[in-house]
């Protein structure tokens, strides 16, 4: 499990994803996918940021309380927050990947598909 932002951080870095820069917006630390928050730890928690809807946010925080919480700084926001120590390495994973996907312009992410499948 991960527990810490340096952890995460190292988890998404690995994931060598096009696009993905370093930032320190407000003094904290972040990484940004093509110029967007993409992958932080909380200021006002123990805690990962994650993307999530509101209808899937819900749903994690009902399906896994101890888990999956909210914070009342992103209540209007599409995020959830996953308690460190919490924070399953492939479930990370995969969310890292589906939320840079999403954020990736369309010509960009063709060209990395292609190259993945021909890798």
């Amino acid at each position: 499990m991960i527990a810490t932002w340096p952890e995460l951080k190292a988890l998404a870095l690995s994931l060598c994803l096009p696009g993905v820069t370093e930032a320190r917006p407000w003094g904290h630390e972040v990484l940004k996918s093509h110029g967007k928050m993409w992958c932080w730890w909380s200021p006002y928690e123990d805690a990962a940021v994650f993307k999530a809807g509101f209808d899937e946010r819900e749903m994690l925080m009902q399906a896994d309380p101890d888990r999956f919480f909210l914070h009342p700084h992103y209540a209007r926001s599409a995020l959830v927050l996953v308690r460190a120590g919490r924070i399953d390495p492939n479930w990370a994973r995969h969310r890292l990947i589906a939320d840079w996907r999403a954020m990736a312009p369309k010509r960009l992410l063709k060209e990395w598909d292609a190259g993945q499948h021909g890798a």
